[in-house]
């Protein structure tokens, strides 16, 4: 019965200032909100890397140039990778470690098919081993072969987003665009990938590497190489191979002297959850600092409220009011603020997360929700005891006395 009064006074108490109470309200509800939301997003960005990363199969390395070791050694003296260079992997390596291998370099060019103009996130040139090592799937179409290749045609493999925006629902295959000022024949369209974040997987087009060279890049050194381990087991083997041939096309007798890098995805795949960790950590910490300034908020609002209503607290008091009751009503009604305003926090940032953020589909953590809510409350209850405190240790006769 106590509770029940205590509760209905709170209530009562919270809605003879209703402007005061909601804009109270409103900084919890941003607080919890806060967290929920950029929560989330660090935990979408998270999702959206390690998708990004598994999508290319857990059996391919991705050598690039540059010091194996991160020394000081200089760039210029760091030989590039070359189209030799995979030609040496693609004859010198155990076949029993390494299935295939593909140069890759990378350019930005603008495409046009009719009235429209659109440039693709790449224009990737590659050979045809490039699509199963990348886990790249055709849709529609084919890809183009090694006799593409080897004859330099110009044929192209079109990314679902970069053939979206150049036929809308119109077939791109057999049809031809141009590229930069060089006409290409599109042979095939990829399934898209999809992916959230700020790169688009499915934004690229991609074409035999002579062909791109000789278009756009010149027949210098490539971006990278991408090898195809035999088996996801082989990964470490193929690793081996990779260093001890590039060491011998290099000519370097020391592994640690290694002018190239090589990345397998468990590796990338550990050192991109780090940093999306501490990112997510991050924006936590920043929407915490919401929440402790709605529980400032709730402290300020509470001590207003007992010094209005001095003279009531003198009265309760003096009609044998104990002092639990005065202490719990006010308690009751801090809380009951903190709770509301948690409430529709939660049902805020919950809907908020069906909207993509910064290029990122936020993904909710199941336990934000809760641990902000919880929190909230938490803060509702300690900020709010001072002021309650203080309304209970009020005396009587100076409670009456206050004008």
């Amino acid at each position: 019965m106590i509770l029940w009064q205590m509760l209905r006074f709170a209530v009562g108490g919270l809605a003879a200032n209703k402007v005061r109470s909601a804009l109270t309200m409103l900084g919890v509800l941003i607080g919890v909100a806060s967290v929920i939301l950029l929560l989330a997003v660090g935990n979408g960005s998270s999702v959206a890397v390690k998708d990004s990363i598994t999508s290319l199969g857990t059996n391919a390395l991705t050598v690039s140039s540059g010091s194996a070791n991160g020394g000081s050694r200089a760039t210029s003296s760091v030989k590039k990778l070359t189209v030799a260079d995979a030609r040496a992997l693609a004859t010198g390596a155990d076949p029993a470690a390494v299935k295939s291998v593909a140069p890759v370099v990378t350019t930005s060019a603008t495409a046009l098919y009719g009235d429209v103009s659109y440039s693709p996130g790449s224009v990737v040139g590659t050979y045809p081993a490039y699509f199963e090592t990348s886990n790249q799937k055709v849709a529609h179409g084919e890809y183009f072969t090694e006799d593409d290749v080897l004859g330099s045609r110009k044929v192209a493999v079109l990314g679902a987003t970069t053939a979206k925006q150049l036929f809308d629902t119109e077939d791109p295959v057999g049809k031809r665009i141009t590229v930069g000022g060089t006409p290409f024949t599109v042979v095939g369209v990829l399934q898209a990938k999809g992916g959230s974040g700020f790169t688009d997987p499915d934004d690229v087009l991609i074409a035999p590497l002579p062909t791109v060279q000789n278009a756009f890049t010149g027949f210098g050194p490539v971006n990278q190489i991408l090898v195809q381990a035999a088996s996801a087991d082989s990964t470490t083997a193929a690793q081996s191979e990779i260093t001890r041939v590039l060491l011998a096309a290099h000519a370097i007798a020391d592994p640690a002297k290694a002018d190239f890098r090589i990345t397998n995805q468990a590796s990338l795949l550990t050192a991109r959850e780090s940093t999306t960790r501490t990112f997510t950590v991050l924006l936590g910490a920043v929407a915490a600092i919401s929440l402790l300034v709605g529980g400032i908020g709730i402290t300020n609002i509470m001590l207003v409220t007992v010094t209005e209503r001095t003279r009531e607290i003198g009265i309760r008091k003096a009609l044998g009011a104990p002092r639990a009751v005065i202490l719990g009503q006010f308690l009751t009604e801090s809380t009951l603020l903190s709770v509301i305003g948690a409430g529709l926090g939660v049902a805020a940032g919950i809907a908020g997360a069906h909207f993509s953020i910064v290029g990122i589909k936020p993904v909710v953590i199941p336990e934000s929700v809760l641990g902000a809510f919880g929190i909230a409350v938490a803060i509702g209850l300690f900020f709010g005891s001072y002021p309650a405190n203080r309304a209970a240790s009020l005396r009587p006769i100076d409670a009456l006395r206050h004008e």
